[in-house]
């Protein structure tokens, strides 16, 4: 994913009023559920999570797969892959 297009879709998905949560997934596999705006930072291409108990968790532009607004009762989530294609 480009650096423009991660900030341009979190900048997108952390200022929606109201909030919804959403779903940042790495390209290990590993899913991040943001679902409070004051949980998650970013800045030039990366970004921290803080986890429960305080755990950062970092990530950048490179490592993430696709990012978007989680569908609670499937568990899936609408995104946008690193091209910028919705699924």
């Amino acid at each position: 994913m480009t650096v423009e297009h991660f900030q341009k879709t979190l900048e997108t998905l952390m200022s929606r009023q109201p909030f919804k949560a959403f779903t940042i997934e790495l390209n290990a596999g590993q899913r991040i559920e943001i679902d409070n705006p004051l949980v998650a930072a970013f800045s030039e291409g990366a970004g921290v999570f803080l986890a429960p108990g305080g755990v950062p968790v970092f990530f950048d532009h490179e490592s993430v797969n696709q990012m978007g607004a989680t569908a609670h009762s499937t568990g899936e989530f609408t995104s946008l892959n690193r091209e910028g294609a919705a699924f």
